[in-house]
């Protein structure tokens, strides 16, 4: 039984996730790009199925190393909206916030992969308070976003700390975490994660999820604990080749997060990061997806599917459309049918 998380190729290689002879491949990698797997899930891979959408996710392959003309090392443009560290500023009534760039684990097709990492910086005291200032000082800014990085890595006191900083600025309305931490280490959710959160504002929680296999019982309780203190929890998912690109597949995990009270958020087409280009469907086969799950799954299991644009310009739905022409409507089959044209 796998006790750790494993970082180095050469664990990989002793967990049986790695052939012996892919070792100096997976260094290569490494030496590049942050690799590490939790316990949890390095316990859901089939090392025999050399398919396996759990390790496609989080085992390192050379495929990484190969850079297309359009990736980018910042593909959403981060960098230009941050006037502050730790603030992204890219919509005008909220703001990303990311406290620091350390993950619980580290995935094949991160799109911040360039920045995060076991040496991934940490705000320190006095730059976390220079971000918090430029909220404060921005009474259009309504949520902040807490993101990374993985905010619930941090110990419940700063993650306590930071809420209350949060919870006191008068004009937020949300406070919103994005993380793996209920999926991918989900004891990490205990008491003291709980109480970290508590707030007289709306605090949300999105949960990043890609395969059913990933809601496993530990994952389910960790979700319960969440909903039990009165936690609204949201569900990201990047739409990803080789892992998720099944309609079967995609129903089962939306219907799963919802059954744990979760509700599917976004569906992401996956952003344009250096050595990415194998997850990457097209947004034709994405759209194709989505209409597939419309009208055969409640409506409590769709997220909205939409792209970043590369830049900075924002995220766009990109889902399928269904008015044909004017006057005529097409179902979830492809049949069409008259329907009256507006009159202004």
């Amino acid at each position: 039984m796998i006790r750790r998380r494993l970082r180095r190729p050469r664990e990989l290689v002793a967990a049986g996730l790695v052939a012996p002879e892919r070792e100096a491949e997976i260094a290569e990698v490494a030496a590049r790009f942050a690799v590490a797997i939790t316990p949890e899930m390095a316990g859901l891979i089939d090392p025999l199925d050399p398919t396996d959408p759990i390790a496609r996710q989080f085992v390192p392959s050379a495929a990484e190393l190969r850079t297309s003309p359009e990736e980018r090392s910042d593909p959403i443009g981060d960098e230009r909206l941050s006037p502050v560290k730790g603030i992204v500023h890219r919509y005008p009534d909220r703001v990303l916030l990311k406290p620091s760039h350390v993950c619980p684990v580290y995935c094949r097709f991160c799109f911040r992969r360039e920045q995060v990492g076991p040496e991934g910086e940490t705000l320190t005291a006095a730059e976390l308070e220079t971000a918090l200032d430029y909220i404060r000082a921005r009474p259009e800014i309504w949520e902040v976003i807490v993101t990374g990085g993985d905010p619930f890595l941090l110990s419940p006191r700063r993650l306590g700390a930071l809420t209350r900083a949060l919870d006191a600025i008068p004009h937020l309305g949300v406070i919103r975490f994005h993380t793996r931490v209920p999926i991918v280490d989900p004891t990490r959710v205990g008491v003291g994660l709980l109480r970290a959160l508590a707030a007289e504002k709306a605090v949300y929680v999105a949960i990043h999820a890609n395969h059913p296999r990933e809601l496993g019982g530990a994952a389910r309780a960790a979700c319960r604990r969440l909903a039990g203190a009165g936690i609204p929890l949201l569900g990201q998912t990047v739409l990803l080749k080789g892992v998720n690109d099944d309609p079967a597949v995609l129903a089962a995990l939306f219907r799963g997060l919802v059954a744990m009270r979760v509700k599917p958020y976004y569906l992401h087409h996956p952003d344009l990061a250096p050595g990415t280009a194998e997850f990457r469907p097209s947004i034709r086969e994405g759209q194709a997806l989505m209409r597939s799950l419309r009208g055969r799954l409640s409506g409590l299991c769709q997220p909205t599917y939409v792209l970043d644009l590369p830049g900075g310009a924002g995220k766009v739905p990109v889902g399928p459309v269904y008015f044909a022409e004017e006057g005529m409507v097409e179902d979830t089959d492809g049949n069409r049918h008259v329907y009256p044209p507006l009159r202004g």
